[in-house]
């Protein structure tokens, strides 16, 4: 007569250790998701300058020469990036005028979208992290970045 019966105990184990697997996959699924959406807010910081940047005040042959801070946005929002929740993104723009003192310091300044002006793009971006059996799932990394170029022409 046998007391302890060892019949299911491989399946309590495989339970056991194929969740904790599946955490840890999950958990850099959801890594590689942040990542690729901090790389689309950098990327999307740097297209939103160039485009903001060849429709300054000497702009011609574009429909929306003179662009503002508002159509900016739309712009980004627009951009397309599959796994992007547009709803949570953002795009400023802020115009800037150099000093004429070296070493040159940058004012912002309405409108100054004139050659040897410069425009700087902030992008925001939400991304919700969700990692299975983490106590803090569900939490939100806020992301964002900057570019800044002079204009030239």
């Amino acid at each position: 007569m046998r007391i302890r019966d060892e019949q299911g105990g491989s399946l309590v184990e495989f339970a056991l250790g194929s969740s904790v697997l599946l955490m840890t996959l999950f958990g850099i699924f959801a890594i590689c998701l942040a990542l690729y959406s901090y790389v689309f807010v950098a990327e999307a910081a740097r297209e939103a300058t160039r485009y903001a940047l060849v429709r300054g005040s000497s702009c011609t042959g574009f429909s929306d020469c003179g662009i503002t801070s508002a159509e900016l946005n739309t712009y980004v929002k627009n951009l397309g990036y599959p796994g992007i929740n547009t709803s949570k993104l953002s795009a400023t723009a802020t115009w800037l005028s150099p000093s004429a003192n070296v070493p040159t310091t940058w004012s912002a300044c309405t409108p100054c979208n004139a050659p040897g002006d410069a425009v700087e793009v902030q992008v925001t971006y939400t991304f919700p992290l969700g990692i299975p059996f983490w106590p803090k799932s569900g939490s939100l990394i806020h992301m964002s970045s900057s570019s800044q170029m002079t204009i030239s022409q």
